[in-house]
């Protein structure tokens, strides 16, 4: 009965963990700074490349030169908005999930044909993006529902 009590402490710290879900593989506790310039992102992810394989919608880019042609479309109006986390994941580790596009068009191997940009972009670059991204992208207004009698 003494240890009872330990038993019940340790499963409520671990119920209060799991219902916190802020482990490294959620995106509870991923934070970037509040200082990310779309401005400045938008320069960016056109001094990367990043243009030559996605369009932006409703931003004025070079135009994607990956062939075969599926530019991946980023931004516009959404279901919902991809996290902070999300966006940098893709970033550098795009193999990770690969976008709802026919595999084939964007994949090689099983592998997404987007390289990691692990090693190529400073942290400014990573946040600049994302303010970038988040910034041309809308969240969809709900359906209404209506109730039928």
């Amino acid at each position: 009965m003494r240890n009872s009590w330990k038993l019940f402490a340790v499963a409520a710290l671990l119920s209060a963990a799991a219902a916190c879900n802020s482990s490294r593989y959620t995106t509870a506790g991923f934070r970037l700074p509040a200082d990310g310039s779309a401005e400045r992102g938008k320069h960016a992810f056109v001094e990367l490349g990043c243009a030559g394989c996605h369009k932006v919608t409703g931003v004025e880019l070079p135009a994607p030169t990956v062939t075969p042609d599926v530019p991946v479309l980023l931004g516009g109006m959404v279901d919902k908005r991809w996290s902070d986390g999300y966006l940098v994941a893709s970033m550098v580790y795009p193999s990770a999930q690969l976008a709802p596009y026919p595999k084939e068009s964007i994949s090689s191997a099983g592998n997404s044909r987007m390289p990691s940009y692990e090693d190529r972009m400073s942290v400014r670059q990573v946040v600049d993006v994302v303010a970038f991204l988040q910034a041309n992208t809308t969240v969809r207004p709900p359906m209404p529902t209506y109730a039928y009698h």
